[in-house]
Order: structure tokens, then C-alpha cells, then sequence
């Protein structure tokens, strides 16, 4: 141990040669390896693109893992074969997540309740297309309770749970999903849910627009008996107003993802929570003091920086709309360019619902150990497949998380091969998806029971009456208690003292 030396008052203390040394090296951290050998755990560029890895919360049996679900022969208790999931022995584990969710979707269960002897969704043939999940389990077995008999796939290849998916399976729901599917299996097990004799759907609940897009591409007809469609990403969305504007919407849309109770709640809490819990489950990373570029600033966006900057991260925003641009910029987030602190930052996460928004040249000049992930719900935001070529390698190291290796020896870490993070590597909040899955019941409700010529053939918001009554569904959890207004405040604001209270262009 060195001593401290006394000189005229003062003191000094000397650091030992080797931390001066050390102190001269500490940018040898960044320095990146000039060669790199194949590791032993590296895999080829087919192999990590149809790897599949049970996540840490799923009980799949590990020893399953090499037979694809499509080539076993599976029957539930009751002998029904029509279905298709990893391991329906799976069930019972399934059961009690989904019985966990139900105790945080309050809304879910009080539909239920109020609506058993009405059964508005009676004759209903629901074909869904959606994150198969605890949560959405619990919708499913709510639509059932209303009447509706529902067949269902995946909208992600990633986001099943296995143990769910059995456990539907087991109570009679034709589901068609497991998670790991390759593209192929994927629309396989749309096409299972759509073409089947003797069964034909009248509703479309879609996430992503694939399933509406497959009807569209390969069973046009359908859509004669289709009543209408929610959809309730961005992404989905986004094709359905490409079709009304073209002239082949051909059946009414509900653009659930813009309703007020989606949009600021799934979009923005549910992402400020998850987006941390998907990084630290891949990665176990630190993120005081960590740089950061969120590129996309609508609600999803917002959520991620809320999070990433309470925790110490220093954030950057990239924004294509000056509106969202001016708000990154007054809630204290630096507005880049991604070319101009690309080569800086140690996350890189989209938000955009865009193609291409972080290309191979960026990712070439990312940092050694640069973390890339996207929280948007298409896997187009990062060019993914321009990092498929034989001078990088992919070397597996959790599930989920690939390290790419340039040839000097840089690499960073892609989560979820850039498909949606908190859906593939983690969970989200029930309670949240409580508030979206009611908004989707209640949207399947008003498109199936509207009388002939309400809805044309266009997409619509859910009437805002509807939000407000979704909302007010979810606030007995918290004990709260609304205030009413008197027939004088009623009349001089000039609303119904019951509803609706904002005007439909309101910006809450």
C-alpha cells in the first residue's frame, strides 16, 4: 500500500505504477480483437435463422426441440386433434398462467359477467391472428364466453408461449403456433386457421395485418361473409388505409391501434416498462450512463426514453415529423441524425414502424458490442438480411441474442434477430394488455352487431363512448372514484353527463 506524504499541509497520494499504466490503457477496452478464430459455438447463417430456443419462462422440454410440431400426431382429452402446438402435455403449466393473468384483467372478467345471458357475440366466427400469450388467452376464452367460437395463429414467430398455446388447445380452441416457427410454418399455420371445410369466418382479429393479407392474397371470397376487421398495430393499420385508398377495402375496418386507450396505454406504458425488462433479460446490462438512440418518437418511443432516462441513460431521438421532433426535444432528449452518433452509441432501438431505418452501413459503424434491437411490431426497421453473408458469423449466445462478427473482429448484439424485443425476450405488463384486449372485444362487438350500412367499406376509430367505457372498466383496481357533473356543469360545458366528455379530435 502506498503512503500518503505530508508536504506543508497538504497531502499526495501516489498510485502505484500499474494503476498509472492501466490509467494509459483504458481505451484498450474499445479496441476490438484484429483476428478471430471460428469458435466452437458459432453457427452458420442458416443455422441461426431457423434456431429455435424456449424462453426462460416457457417449460418446453428441451428434448422436443428437433421435431417440428407439423410432424406430430397430438390429441387433447377430449380426442380433437385440430390444432397444432410444441407439446400439448404443456397444458396444465399454460393453465395456470393463463388463471395468473386473469386476477390482473379486470375488465376481461367483468365482460364476461355482464354479458353471459346476452351473448353478443353468438354465431360469431372469429379467425385471430395476434401474440399468443397468457393475455391473450384470457381475451380468447372471453370471446368464447360471449358466443364467439374462434380459431387462432401467431402474428409473431417469437412471442408464443408454448405452455399457453397447449393449454387453449386442451379447452377445445383450434391454435396453430409454437414459438420458434421458420416464415414457412408461419403461414402454415395461418393458412390452418383459415382454410378448413366446414368453417367459415365472419370477424378478423388481426395484429400486423398478415392474416388479412393472406385472405386478401389466397381466399378473396371470404371476405363476402366477413362482417369486418380489427387490427390493432401500427403496421396493420397502416395496410389497411393502402387498401381504402386504393378501393379494395372490401368489408369495414376498426383501426383499434389509434384508439385512445391502445395508443396511450399499450403503446406508451406498456413499452416504458417491458422495454427495460427485454433488454436486461438478454443482456444484463447497465443502463446508468449508457448512450442510447431511440429512432421514432411517436407513443412506443416516448415510453422508451421515459424508462431508459430514469434509469441514467443518456438518450438520443431521431424523428422524421417535426411535431413529435419538437416534443423529444422539450422533454429533454437530444434530436440526431442516426449517421451522426452512430458511431458513439452502445443501444441502438426503432420505434418507427418504418423499413430500413438502420441499414448495413450503419451497422458497420457501430461500435464493438453495440446492442441492436427494435420495439416495432414488423421486423423490417433493421436490414436484418444484409447481415446474412458468408464474411460475418453468427455465434448464438442466449436465446435470442446473436452476436454478429465482422472479420477484424467487431460485433455487436442483435435481440431477437430485430423482431418485436419485449414480446420475444421478455413479457409485458397484464394489466396493460387488459386495457388493449378489451378495447379489441368490445371493437369485435360493435363491427358484428352494427345494424346494415353504419360501417362502410373503410376503416374507422372506435367510438370514443366505447374508450371511455373501457377505461372506466379498469379504474375499480385502483380504487378511484370519478367525479360527476351536475346537470349545471353538463349543460354549460355541453356534454352528456355520462359521455362522451372529449370531442373526437381531443389530443389527450
Amino acid at each position: 500500500m502506498e503512503k500518503w506524504d505530508g508536504n506543508e499541509g497538504t497531502s499526495a497520494f501516489h498510485l502505484p505504477e500499474w494503476m498509472i499504466q492501466f490509467a494509459d490503457q483504458k481505451q484498450e477496452f474499445n479496441k476490438r480483437p484484429t483476428k478471430i478464430g471460428r469458435r466452437s459455438l458459432s453457427r452458420s447463417i442458416s443455422q441461426s435463422s431457423t434456431d429455435s430456443y424456449s424462453s426462460a419462462a416457457s417449460y418446453t422440454d428441451s428434448s422436443d426441440d428437433e421435431t417440428s410440431p407439423r410432424d406430430k400426431q397430438q390429441k387433447n382429452s377430449k380426442g380433437s386433434s385440430d390444432f397444432c402446438v410444441k407439446n400439448i402435455k404443456q397444458a396444465e403449466f399454460g393453465r395456470r398462467e393463463i388463471e395468473i393473468a386473469e386476477q390482473e384483467m379486470p375488465a376481461l372478467m367483468a365482460l364476461r359477467k355482464r354479458a353471459q345471458g346476452e351473448k353478443p357475440l353468438a354465431g360469431a366466427k372469429i379467425v385471430g391472428c395476434t401474440h399468443i400469450t397468457a393475455q391473450t388467452a384470457v381475451l380468447m376464452e372471453t370471446l368464447g364466453a360471449l358466443g364467439a367460437q374462434c380459431r387462432w395463429a401467431a402474428c409473431n414467430i417469437y412471442s408464443t408461449l408454448n405452455e399457453v398455446a397447449a393449454a387453449l388447445a386442451e379447452s377445445g380452441f383450434p391454435v396453430f403456433a409454437w414459438k420458434g416457427e421458420s416464415e414457412d410454418d408461419f403461414w402454415w399455420c395461418i393458412d390452418r386457421c383459415v382454410n378448413v371445410e366446414g368453417w367459415q369466418p365472419n370477424m378478423i382479429l388481426d395484429d400486423g395485418g398478415d392474416l388479412t393479407h393472406w385472405i386478401y392474397k389466397k381466399y378473396p371470397n371470404m371476405f363476402k361473409k366477413i362482417k369486418g376487421i380489427v387490427e390493432e398495430s401500427v403496421t396493420g393499420v397502416h395496410r389497411l388505409y393502402q387498401l381504402s385508398k386504393a378501393g379494395k377495402l372490401c368489408v369495414p375496418a376498426m383501426n383499434v391501434n389509434d384508439s385512445v386507450t391502445k395508443q396511450k396505454f399499450d403503446n406508451l406504458y406498456c413499452c416504458r416498462e417491458s422495454i427495460l425488462d427485454g433488454l436486461k433479460r438478454t443482456t444484463d446490462m447497465m443502463f446508468g450512463g449508457k448512450q442510447v438512440v431511440v429512432c421514432g418518437y411517436g407513443e412506443v418511443g416516448k415510453g422508451c426514453c421515459a424508462a431508459l432516462k430514469a434509469m441514467g441513460s443518456i438518450v438520443y431521438v431521431t424523428e422524421i415529423d417535426p411535431i413529435c421532433a419538437l416534443q423529444a426535444c422539450m422533454d429533454g432528449f437530444r434530436l440526431v441524425k442516426l449517421n451522426e452518433v452512430i458511431r458513439q452509441v452502445d443501444i441502438v432501438i426503432t420505434c418507427t414502424g418504418n423499413k430500413n431505418v438502420v441499414t448495413r452501413e450503419h451497422l458497420d459503424r457501430m461500435k464493438n458490442s453495440c446492442i441492436v434491437c427494435n420495439m416495432g411490431h414488423s421486423n423490417t426497421e433493421i436490414d436484418v438480411a444484409s447481415l446474412r453473408t458468408p464474411e460475418l458469423t453468427w455465434e448464438r449466445v442466449r436465446s435470442q441474442v446473436d452476436h454478429v462478427i465482422w472479420p477484424d473482429g467487431k460485433r455487436i448484439i442483435l435481440l431477437a434477430e430485430g423482431r418485436l424485443l419485449n414480446l420475444s425476450c421478455s413479457t409485458v405488463p397484464t394489466f396493460v394488455l387488459s386495457i388493449t384486449a378489451t378495447t379489441q372485444a368490445l371493437a369485435l362487438i360493435e363491427l358484428y352487431n352494427a345494424p346494415e350500412g353504419r360501417y362502410k367499406q373503410d376503416v374507422y376509430l372506435l367510438p370514443k363512448k366505447m374508450d371511455e367505457y373501457v377505461a372506466s372498466l379498469h379504474l375499480p383496481t385502483f380504487d378511484a372514484h370519478l367525479t360527476e357533473l351536475t346537470d349545471e356543469q353538463a349543460k354549460y360545458l355541453g356534454l352528456n353527463k355520462n359521455g362522451p366528455f372529449k370531442p373526437n379530435y381531443y389530443r389527450y
